[in-house]
């Protein structure tokens, strides 16, 4: 990895880690589950699938993908913790909670993505 690959990569993680630690600093509940990473997981999701679109449209450089992907999509999601949230919720019983969680982690963070695209793509068609 070059110089200026790392300094696009390690940009694009601090603003991700940043936006993400303030998303999920305090708790955000809804129906007494926390959804921050489901916000983040989302919100990511989403960011990446217009990128994935935009992207080669534009031509734009690899340094710009390891800035967008790599470090800011990849610090702001978080699969980790969102492993770690469903295994709390299921050491506490919450059985219903983690099956929901799994659920609406997985499913609106790929619909976000794929709408995303979708959309990025009717955007450009119109352009």
């Amino acid at each position: 990895m070059k110089g200026i690959e790392l300094v696009f990569l390690a940009v694009g993680a601090i603003v991700g880690a940043c936006l993400r630690y303030r998303i999920t600093e305090a708790p955000i509940l809804f129906g007494g589950l926390s959804i921050n990473i489901l916000i983040v997981n989302v919100v990511g999701s989403f960011i990446l699938g217009v990128f994935s679109v935009v992207s080669p449209l534009l031509n734009l450089n690899a340094n710009y993908t390891l800035f967008m992907s790599i470090g800011f999509c990849g610090s702001l999601t978080s699969m980790s913790s969102f492993a770690l949230e469903t295994c709390n919720l299921l050491d506490s019983q919450c059985l219903v909670h983690a099956v929901l969680n799994i659920l609406a982690n997985v499913f609106l963070s790929l619909g976000a993505l794929i709408s995303a695209r979708w959309l990025t793509g009717v955007i450009v068609a119109a352009v």
